[in-house]
């Protein structure tokens, strides 16, 4: 039936009907939000509409979950994992939810039946771009995973109004547009005023001596903003639990100042909110100025503050005194940017509990464990000194403290070691002053992680090695992982039906189940199961992408695909040299007949990051040339699809045959996209770097197309004078590429266009390209061979998706719960609306 046809609005659905899961109910609950909520009837309704009103309709399911999660976890005081991080990347709901709720089929039909296709609905929805990329991944595949654990959980994290940037492609450049994703509002999230925060800046502090003779310190601030939580729900798979993502936003304490306004300073009345709530308006401003360092830092402070605030309100509520805070909460740093956490704590509870410095510490220290994700040290922050004391006075106060107490602790275990000394130090002497946030990370932590075998050594041979030799026991690894449900279940149904026709669906929950398909890579059936479900899949992007870029590609040709955030370190360049060097041979040789490739790029550069932005343009100007020339035309194509997100990854992982991780070896913590990519069957061109290492040794070598010098042999080349210019002169192909790009020939014969990329690698390469292009021209012939053997391809394909069980988030977050967190699953009944209207929460 038509939303045209459809009889009159029935009278209000009962309690149960309300929350129900099959279709006639949510038919009848979503025609009451069209009509309550949205305020529309059929007439003037847009898709928009529609989506809305099936979205409020999937929310009220879980809220359900939602209230009886929170109700369980109250009234047990449950020990609770505190997730706090810059960036929560946590792509579209609406899809997710029904996933995890078990509908999806159910809501088709329904919304089938009112005329309307599903699919077309979950393409309105607007994703949150509420990160750059892995980081901001990561803690999503976490929280999901946490829910679906019934791990008691929150995630904390800032709802920014501007999340990343939309990405266009404007005659080959990367252009930045605003990202309006709440330009129809959330309807996911609810505001809760009545638990909002005060957050102090700037000002000066004020000592004194309290009533029992204690020294105090009071902090005045020069201005206080308001931080207003917005929650989430997060649905658990298939489970009653939804723990809550709470993002802060900034406001204003007063939106209108009256005597202002009344002496006719219009402008002036409105000030404060408007500088007020740019605090969280834009994600990651650019901070290569100075006013964008110091709203970073604000931003990172605002949310910490807001946090740590918040879980003292639920100590209060749950009548758990402070001095337990240690017991009640694991408190994770999501990489270095809430490290200030360890001085806010402090912070709250000396001036504002009142407590003394000892126990204070020891439980701070007890609370906060540390994840590190980078070994780039330029990526460790350090914020000026005179900068942090002008806006946070009272909080450089304490890290001197801290860094006092420590240091003689340091001095005391190496004797004499001064040099030492200096670089524990939390305040880094040389030259400008600055604070360094990681060494407070670590000295505040009682654990802290890597995020993949090799980076976890690497920390403690080289980033973090004092820290190591100080502590060992605070080190482990934790390496990461996705969840199979939205990068598997949600991306890829085709493939998931065929796994959960042969091992039933359990593998949801338990990815290492996957092992079961290692005999079906010998069934010739299944195989050819297997490839059609590819094909269909790259048939599907190859419409998006010419639905994005104009260019048609071949779904026969073999998808090699290289999508994550555009950084020299992850070697894009590198990708794009050896496509040009295909393209030379092609033309220069009649004998070379390489099977037919479409190299897939895709990925946002740092606004402020030329290079980066430089390697874009040499990727898409390759493409124009190669694209249009009619001798490769069959065999050759290269495309960059604009505005990587969460939404597009959906559409690229499951149809990519390769997938490209050829970062220098010592430089990706982890990665993750790896992970996708050989979840969704893709084989893996690579460097022994990050979890790539863990991901061969999990499929086998056989099954693993690896190149490139090692983390140790990069090393040495460096400690020995790498002259990449020598690289140059040495390898002919190599040459032939590179003059090929220095004569213009991809800059409609302009020479300097790319000159900057150039000289950086013959003159410096301190990502060791050139050092790495011959033996990646190599293994890519490799990868060619292994692709003309359909069967041998297709066995591999199977057996990297059967071996992917180590690397779902699940697995990652029972280790952290175990050796760091020490937290407990928490079964959840689900509670009534007369239950909880009967008193059952008091």
């Amino acid at each position: 039936m038509s939303l045209e046809s459809r009889p009159p609005l029935a009278a209000s659905v009962t309690d149960d009907e309300r929350v129900a899961l099959h279709k006639e109910a949510l038919k009848r609950s979503f025609l009451d939000n069209l009509f309550y909520v949205q305020g529309k009837f059929p007439a003037l309704a847009t898709q928009t509409d529609y989506y809305l009103a099936l979205a409020y309709t999937i929310r009220d399911r879980s809220l359900q979950r939602w209230i009886s999660t929170a109700a369980a976890y109250t009234t047990r005081g449950s020990r609770t994992v505190a997730y706090l991080s810059a960036e929560f990347l946590m792509g579209p709901h609406l899809g997710n939810n029904l996933l995890n709720l078990g509908i999806t089929d159910t809501v088709r039909e329904a919304m089938a039946e009112l005329g309307l296709d599903l699919d077309t609905l979950l393409a309105e929805e607007a994703e949150p771009g509420l990160g750059n990329g892995g980081l901001g991944r990561l803690a999503a595949c976490f929280i999901d995973s946490l829910a679906t654990l019934q791990v008691p959980a929150m995630g904390y994290g800032i709802r920014y109004e501007f999340g990343i940037f939309q990405q266009e492609i404007v005659d080959g450049w990367q252009v930045e547009k605003t990202d309006k994703w709440l330009r129809y509002g959330n309807p996911w999230e609810v505001v809760r005023p009545e638990w909002a925060v005060a957050v102090k800046f700037g000002g000066h502090t004020e000592h004194y001596t309290d009533e029992a003779g204690q020294h105090r310190v009071r902090w005045v601030p020069a201005r206080v903003v308001n931080g207003v939580p917005y929650d989430t729900p997060i649905l658990g798979y298939r489970s009653n639990t939804a723990n809550t993502l709470r993002l802060w936003r900034a406001e204003a304490p007063e939106s209108f100042d009256f005597e202002v306004f009344n002496r006719g300073d219009y402008y002036g009345a409105v000030n404060q909110k408007m500088s007020s709530e740019n605090l969280t308006k834009v994600l990651y401003p650019n901070d290569e100025q100075q006013k964008g360092k110091e709203l970073r830092l604000e931003q990172q402070y605002f949310f910490v503050s807001c946090s740590l605030q918040d879980m003292l309100r639920i100590l209060t509520v749950q009548q758990i005194p402070p001095e337990r805070f240690h017991e009640k909460f694991a408190v994770q740093l999501n990489d270095t940017h809430p490290s200030i956490a360890v001085a806010e704590l402090m912070r709250l509870l000396i001036d504002e509990l009142g407590m003394v410095w000892e126990p204070a510490w020891e439980i701070t220290r007890n609370t906060f464990g540390y994840t590190n994700h980078t070994l780039l040290p330029e990526a460790l922050e350090r914020w000026p000194l005179e900068l942090f004391g002008r806006l946070l006075p009272r909080h450089l106060e304490i890290i001197y403290e801290i860094n006092r107490r420590f240091l003689d602790e340091v001095r005391m275990r190496f004797l004499g070691d001064e040099a030492r000394v200096a670089r524990l130090s939390l305040i880094d002497e040389h030259g400008e002053r600055h604070v360094r946030m990681a060494n407070l990370a670590c000295v505040g932590s009682h654990a802290i992680n890597g995020v993949a075998a090799l980076h976890s050594q690497l920390l403690t041979t080289d980033v973090l090695q004092d820290f190591h030799e100080l502590w060992p026991e605070k080190f482990s690894n934790k390496t990461n992982g996705v969840t199979p449900r939205r990068w598997l279940v949600l991306a890829n149904p085709a493939l998931a039906k065929l796994v959960s026709a042969q091992l039933g669906e359990g593998w949801v929950r338990d990815l290492g189940l996957l092992r079961g398909l290692e005999p079906l890579a010998e069934d010739a059936g299944f195989s050819a199961d297997w490839r059609a479900i590819k094909l269909a899949n790259k048939t599907t992007l190859a419409a998006l992408i010419r639905e994005r870029t104009g260019l048609t590609v071949n779904p026969a040709a073999m998808f090699d695909v290289q999508v994550k955030r555009i950084h020299e370190y992850k070697r894009q360049h590198l990708n794009i040299l050896h496509v040009i060097g295909l393209y030379l041979r092609l033309k220069t040789d009649p004998h070379f007949a390489p099977a037919p490739r479409v190299f897939v790029f895709g990925g946002k550069a740092a606004p402020g990051y030329a290079m980066a932005k430089l390697i874009i343009r040499l990727i898409t100007a390759v493409a124009e040339v190669v694209n249009r020339d009619p001798a490769v035309r069959d065999l050759l194509k290269v495309v960059f699809i604009p505005n990587f997100s969460v939404t597009n990854g959906q559409h690229i992982y499951p149809a990519a045959d390769l997938s490209e991780q050829i970062s220098t070896a010592g430089k990706e913590a982890s990665g993750t996209g790896n992970m996708k990519f050989q979840m969704n069957g893709a084989l893996t061109i690579g460097t022994l770097d990050g979890a790539n290492i863990e991901i061969r040794e999990e499929v086998g070598a056989e099954n693993f197309f690896l190149f490139g010098l090692s983390a140790a042999e990069v090393a040495a080349r460096k400690a020995a004078g790498y002259r990449p210019a020598d690289c140059y002169a040495a390898d002919e192909n190599l040459r032939a590429v590179i003059d090929l790009i220095a004569e213009g020939f991809f800059a409609h014969g302009d020479p300097t266009l790319f000159q900057p990329l150039l000289d950086n690698l013959l003159q410096y390469d301190p990502y060791l390209v050139l050092a790495d292009y011959a033996a990646y021209a190599d293994c890519q012939q490799a990868v060619n061979e292994a692709w003309c053997d359909t069967a041998r391809w297709t066995r591999m394909s199977i057996l990297n998706t059967a071996r992917s069980g180590k690397f779902s988030s699940d697995r990652s977050i029972r280790e952290y719960c175990r050796e760091i967190w020490r937290a407990e699953p928490v079964p959840v009944r689900l509670l009534t609306q007369n239950a909880v209207r009967g008193g059952f929460l008091q």
